[in-house]
């Protein structure tokens, strides 16, 4: 019964040993779990899934705030650009177009100006009934000096004739190197009496000149002046017929009226090169042409034995004018001028000295005055007359 007790308390020791043996054996394990479920948690806020091998963490650096850039200051030289800007386009093409009729303006006035130099040397300022004479000239204004006379082939019939070196300008354009010679028939019916009629056909030529015409325009960038070279020719040829009257033996008047035709050639050109000149032209070989009338009249009279006066003048009036340029111009194409008909006044003048006799010292005066392209001119000069 003891022996069955005590078998009893033993096994009942046993369990109790178990019991707690268990007990503290599950203690054990709740307790190393607890901080590894923490560290698991802890890192699967911070780091995501665990990995087998550590990785470092970056701690983010601060982001630095953003400050004003400073504004350039303005520079006083402009900055270059990368790229060069385009240069602009001039325009000006129609005024280098209408610069052409300035050319046909200087030409026609050429042809007047030739034309007036050269009726001094078919004795203009003259009286129309006179002795042989010779005499030997220059004059300033347009520069001038040659010889002229007259000379008598029978007793109604005269030659006059003359020879000239000349070097004249005009508005635009300048004609130098230029010899002119001309020469007339001169029919007067001295056997009518103290008043009959007279008449004269002559020429006027001029085979070579050197020639220097200005073309002026504007262009949006500028005004551009280009004076270019070539060479001219100019002729003419003429009628005349009119009254002579011999008032007294110290006076004599005459009416006349005369009919030109002029011819001017002038060889073809370019433009000179210049710095600018965006409207370049080219001009042709050309013949410029013109016809004229004039009515005029004149008074020789002698003051005393020893002053000798002529006043002489008329209205002139071209027709069938035209115009030989053809001009090749960029941007305009070709270009062909028109040249109008025009109305003017010829005026002339002489102041003769008779500083013994045969010898006179002649002063005198020839010119034009009307509108553009004849306008305004005068040339004056001093000759010495010798009577034989």
């Amino acid at each position: 019964m003891r022996a069955l007790t005590m078998t009893k308390y033993r096994f009942q020791r046993l369990i109790l040993i178990g019991v707690l043996t268990a007990l503290a054996a599950f203690a054990l394990v709740a307790w190393g779990t607890r901080p590894a479920a923490a560290q698991a948690s802890e890192c699967g806020s911070e780091c995501g899934e665990p990995t087998p091998y550590p990785s470092p963490t970056y701690s983010p650096s601060p982001t630095p705030s953003p400050t004003p850039a400073p504004s350039p200051s303005p520079s006083p030289y402009p900055s270059p650009s990368p790229y060069p800007s385009p240069s602009p386009t001039p325009t000006g093409g129609a005024s280098s177009g209408n610069s052409i009729g300035g050319l046909a303006n200087q030409r026609f006035n050429q042809m007047i100006t030739n034309r007036v130099l050269g009726t001094v040397l078919l004795g203009v300022n003259e009286q129309i009934n006179c002795g042989d004479c010779i005499s030997a000239f220059g004059s300033a204004g347009s520069f001038s000096a040659g010889i002229h006379g007259r000379k008598a082939l029978t007793n109604n019939l005269s030659l006059l004739a003359g020879i000239a070196y000349t070097h004249y300008d005009g508005r635009g354009y300048e004609i130098t190197s230029a010899p002119i010679g001309a020469f007339a028939l001169r029919y007067d019916f001295t056997d009518w009496g103290s008043s009959r009629p007279f008449f004269d056909v002559g020429t006027i030529l001029t085979p070579w000149e050197k020639a220097r015409y200005t073309r002026s325009y504007d262009t949006s960038l500028g005004p551009v002046s280009v004076t270019s070279s070539t060479n001219a020719s100019n002729y003419a040829v003429y009628g005349r017929a009119g009254w002579i009257s011999r008032l007294s033996p110290r006076d004599e008047v005459a009416a006349s009226i005369e009919v030109w035709q002029l011819w001017q050639r002038v060889s073809g050109y370019s433009d000179r090169t210049v710095a600018f000149n965006p409207f370049d032209a080219t001009i042709a070989d050309g013949t410029d042409r013109t016809s004229l009338v004039k009515i005029g009249g004149q008074w020789t009279h002698l003051f005393g034995s020893n002053i000798e006066t002529n006043i002489n003048g008329g209205w002139v009036q071209s027709f069938a004018s035209h115009s030989g340029i053809v001009a090749t111009v960029t941007g305009n194409g070709v270009v062909v001028p028109t040249m109008g008909n025009q109305g003017w006044f010829e005026y002339g003048g002489r102041l003769g000295f008779r500083v013994q006799k045969g010898w006179i010292v002649d002063l005198f005066a020839n010119g034009t005055l009307g509108p553009q392209p004849v306008g305004n001119t005068i040339h004056g000069g001093v000759g010495l007359r010798i009577n034989y």
